[in-house]
Parts: C-alpha cells; sequence; structure tokens
C-alpha cells in the first residue's frame, strides 16, 4: 500500500481510509455491473423465448409447416425463404408490384371468403378466412366407401383416419391453424379458440346422399367442406374440431355413443375430469358449451346414458390441472339438476354469457 507521509512522518490514517473506500465502491460497481449484465442475458434469453411462434417455431426461421416463417412472434408466409410443400410451389406473381409471398396449390380456386365467430370468456370474436370451392369439389367427389376384402371390414377408426388425412386438405386447414395460433392469447385460451369457433358453426345435414349397391346413404362431409358450407351434423364436426386440436399439438380421441347415435370429442387430460376415467374430457360440437360438461339434454335423444367407442386419434397435450371449465361445469350440472332458483339464476346467467351457452342441442 502506498501511502504518503504527513507532516509528522507518518503514514495519514485519512489516506488509508479513503483508499480502502475507493476499493470498495470498485468493488460495488463491479458487482452491480456483473448483476446488471446477468439480469440483461436473463432477460434476452426470456424475451428471444416469447418470441417463438404458435406451433413452437423460434424467431427468425422457418416452420415445418411451409411456406410459414416466424417473424416477431407471428407465422407469415415467405415462399422464396421456407419452400412450399411437395404439393405446391412458390407464385411467381406480383399483385400492384408487392411480391406474393404464398404457394400456388391445385386445388387453390374459386374463393370465399367466410367468417368464423368464437366467445371467449363472454367477448366474441372473428377469424376472417379464404375458403376454395377447388379443394371442396375435389373432395366432395371422393368415394365415402372403403374398399374391403373377404372377411375384413374397416372400422369406424379408418373412416376417421381417411377423412383427417387427405394430404390435400391438410393443406388448405393448415392455414387455419395457423389464423389460431397467430392470435396474442395463451395456448390455452387458442385451445378454447379452436373449440368455440367449431362449436358456432351451425348445424345442418348435408342435401347430398350417397349410394351404395342397393342402399343409399347420407352423404358425410370431411372436415374442409364443414368450413365451406359454414354447416355440420355431429360427427362432421368433430371431425373438424379433431383435425385442429391435433394440428396444435393435443391428445385427441372420439367419443361415439352408438345407443344415442352421437360422436362428440375428447381432449386429453387428467383422469380425474376425463369422461368415465378415459384421460379424455368431453367435448360437444354441435353448439356451445363447456368442456367436460356430459349432462346435456339432447333435442332428439336426451342424455348420453351408453358407455361410449373411444376412437383415439393422436397422443400429445393435455389440459392442465387449473382449467376454470372444471369448476364451471360442475356448476352448470348442478344447477341443471336441482333447477335455476331465483337465487341461482345469476350464476346461471353468467355461464351462459360467459360460454354463450344455447338452450338445443341437436345428435347425430
Amino acid at each position: 500500500m502506498n501511502l504518503k507521509e504527513d507532516k509528522e512522518g507518518g503514514f495519514g490514517i485519512k489516506s488509508y481510509i479513503q483508499l480502502k473506500y475507493e476499493k470498495n465502491v470498485v468493488n460495488c460497481l463491479i458487482i452491480f455491473v456483473g448483476v446488471l449484465l446477468i439480469i440483461f442475458v436473463g432477460y434476452s434469453m426470456v424475451f428471444h423465448e416469447a418470441l417463438k411462434c404458435g406451433d413452437g417455431t423460434a424467431y427468425g426461421e422457418c416452420s415445418m409447416r411451409k411456406p410459414y416463417f416466424c417473424k416477431e412472434g407471428s407465422l407469415v408466409e415467405n415462399a422464396p425463404v421456407c419452400g412450399c410443400s411437395n404439393l405446391s410451389v412458390a407464385s411467381q406473381t406480383f399483385l400492384l408490384y408487392v411480391p406474393d409471398y404464398s404457394c400456388k396449390f391445385k386445388y387453390k380456386t374459386n374463393p370465399k371468403n367466410i367468417t368464423l365467430k368464437y366467445v371467449l370468456r363472454g367477448q366474441e370474436g372473428r377469424i376472417n378466412f379464404v375458403v376454395y370451392g377447388g379443394l371442396a369439389d375435389y373432395l366432395s367427389g371422393l368415394p365415402r366407401s372403403i374398399s374391403y376384402e373377404g372377411d375384413n371390414k374397416p372400422s369406424r377408426a379408418d373412416f376417421k383416419f381417411r377423412n383427417l388425412d387427405d394430404e390435400w386438405q391438410r393443406e388448405l386447414l393448415l392455414p387455419l391453424v395457423t389464423e389460431i395460433q397467430n392470435l396474442e392469447v395463451s395456448d390455452t385460451d387458442k385451445m378454447r379458440i379452436a373449440v368455440s369457433l367449431v362449436q358456432k358453426i351451425p348445424y345442418g345435414e348435408s342435401e347430398k346422399r350417397g349410394d351404395l349397391i342397393d342402399k343409399s346413404f347420407s352423404y358425410s362431409r370431411y372436415p374442409y367442406e364443414v368450413l365451406y358450407d359454414m354447416e355440420g351434423v355431429c360427427g362432421e364436426k368433430s371431425e373438424l374440431l379433431a383435425f385442429l386440436l391435433r394440428e396444435m399439438g393435443y391428445g385427441v380421441a372420439f367419443f361415439y355413443h352408438q345407443e344415442e347415435n352421437h360422436e362428440s370429442i375428447g381432449i386429453k387430460c387428467p383422469k380425474i375430469f376425463s369422461l368415465d376415467n378415459t384421460g379424455y374430457c368431453f367435448i360437444e360440437t354441435t353448439g356451445p358449451s363447456i368442456i367436460t360438461d356430459n349432462k346435456i339434454i339432447y333435442a332428439d335423444s336426451g342424455k348420453l346414458e351408453s358407455e361410449p367407442e373411444v376412437i383415439p386419434i393422436s397422443e400429445g397435450d393435455s389440459l392442465g390441472w387449473n382449467l376454470y371449465e372444471y369448476d364451471d361445469a360442475k356448476d352448470l350440472i348442478k344447477l341443471k339438476e336441482k333447477g335455476v332458483s331465483m337465487f341461482s339464476s345469476g350464476k346461471f346467467d353468467e355461464l351462459k354469457e360467459k360460454y354463450d351457452l344455447v338452450g338445443m342441442y341437436r345428435g347425430g
């Protein structure tokens, strides 16, 4: 230590204390800067993580879902950078001197604008979407039967996978999944929006009929046709919701009640909340309802009393333990079982508004 000698010939106590103080200040500054650096790095990592897109694609990278690119947290079409699927090619056209970053697709013809409504905690939202008559016509022309030989017969699951896995249909249904995943809400709310969006598509049977040998049967629409026609019955709407939830990464199954001839969706969830301990929570698709409310009364068949056939479609994520729907469904079921009184009408009205509940559900 280099201390200056004072007038008395000794070393100054004041100088020593001053140097000690300055050294402590320097050490504190070093520690402070280090803490700031750690906080900045940590914040940068969290910020970067937050900019991941809805399908899990990292910021600034191409999605597995071509031609989408993750830009500032949203998936945007960028065919020149990310390419197109094997069913489409990058567009080379320009509109008003603005480059077209989309892909050209064989059945992407005769566009039609539709508006898909949904309700999230009592607030209505909308997604404007373009559907294409070219793809609807292609799907309409596909055979509704599955050929088999000998004693082998197609199962209900065979028909479900056939309707969900058509590659041409997937090409033009994935943009709807992307629209939902681009919404600035939590992943759980995106699931709720997908559910509500399908529930609010009007119930309606197709006027088309199919023929098999000497029998005529009801025409069953593919999921994309439900969107194009903006209507569907329980099985058709359930297939559309199954497609959306599967592509969003959830574990999905179909519930088929043979006695009531009714179909609904199961989404993977904690077993305690699931239908008959199947590990899948019940979702009605014919109209707005609460997830796990399986005590709905249907206009044509009453309640679902039979044990359902469970048809797993995909492994995937499960709903969490803290969904408010679990408690809301219990409350609604109790209200309907006991009857709505002047004391409970407020709660009943609150649930009706929150989920936009309807008075009648249709089976089949």
